[in-house]
């Protein structure tokens, strides 16, 4: 069984999306998510979270991020057209400016 990290992809930021939408939104849009992870059942590792609050790191200097990647979830499958079915028509990919990224998590050589 191979391990998925899915990054959640979105114009506008998680906590900008929250703080903007109505309780009645926020509440279709958690319905729709828990009836997709329903779906996906055992396949889901880590349901993730929503994600903000960015810091870039390189050459010793620490700058807020610009990444537009807004939460994440880790998923199990057999293969990465077996976790390509398991996010099509996820609710994520209904938002407007929305994308997923699917990344295989690679063996550590030498580890288990």
């Amino acid at each position: 069984m191979n391990k998925y990290v899915v990054l959640y992809r979105a114009s506008t930021s998680a906590a900008d999306q929250m703080a903007n939408a109505t309780p009645e939104q926020m509440q279709a849009g958690m319905d729709a998510w828990m009836s997709w992870s329903q779906r996906a059942g055992s396949a889901i590792v880590d349901l993730g979270t929503p994600l903000g609050n960015g810091t870039h790191i390189a050459d010793g200097a620490a700058q807020p991020s610009n990444s537009d990647v807004g939460g994440f979830s880790i998923l199990q499958a057999e293969s990465t057209d077996a976790a390509l079915e398991l996010l099509r028509d996820h609710p994520h990919l209904h938002m407007p400016g929305s994308s997923i990224e699917l990344l295989e998590a690679m063996p550590m050589p030498g580890g288990p």
